[in-house]
């Protein structure tokens, strides 16, 4: 399980028009997923990204994690984290996981964050989605469930 996160000031994520998703200070977190990936892995990336000290405490250092911030999650599924690019021009995405299996990992991961007192909004898994954020830093960190 792959997740690009970055550090906002704000961010939503619209659908067809619609706002389905928005936050002020917190994370946009891009979560993709492989055929091999379980609960365990979601459980990882879950607690590490709400323990990851990436913002600033009161001295401007990046010391204060997402708990300790009060800060929110802005969660998009994002199979495109498990493109093959390495034949050819067009990439191939045979290592992201079926919808089935990615939609249910998916919502698992969400609500693991939310179980710790996190708030989550998310987009809508499957659709196309435009995702607008004020990334803070900028301060943009790729994280994969393999690397434990």
């Amino acid at each position: 399980m792959r997740a690009v996160i970055q550090r906002a000031l704000d961010a939503n994520v619209t659908v067809d028009g619609s706002e389905t998703g928005a936050i002020d200070q917190g994370l946009v977190v891009l979560l993709g997923v492989t055929h091999d990936d379980s609960e365990e892995d979601a459980d990882y990336l879950a607690d590490k990204l709400i323990h990851l000290r990436i913002f600033d405490d009161e001295n401007g250092k990046m010391n204060d994690s997402l708990r300790d911030v009060g800060g929110k999650v802005l969660s998009i599924s994002q199979f495109t984290l498990y493109a093959d690019t390495s034949k050819g021009r067009r990439p191939n995405y045979l290592k992201a996981a079926k919808p089935g299996q990615a939609e249910e990992l998916y919502d698992y991961f969400n609500q693991r964050i939310r179980q710790q007192g996190i708030e989550v909004e998310t987009g809508v898994f499957g659709e196309m989605m435009n995702v607008q954020l004020t990334n803070a830093g900028p301060v943009t960190i790729l994280l994969d469930s393999q690397d434990k």
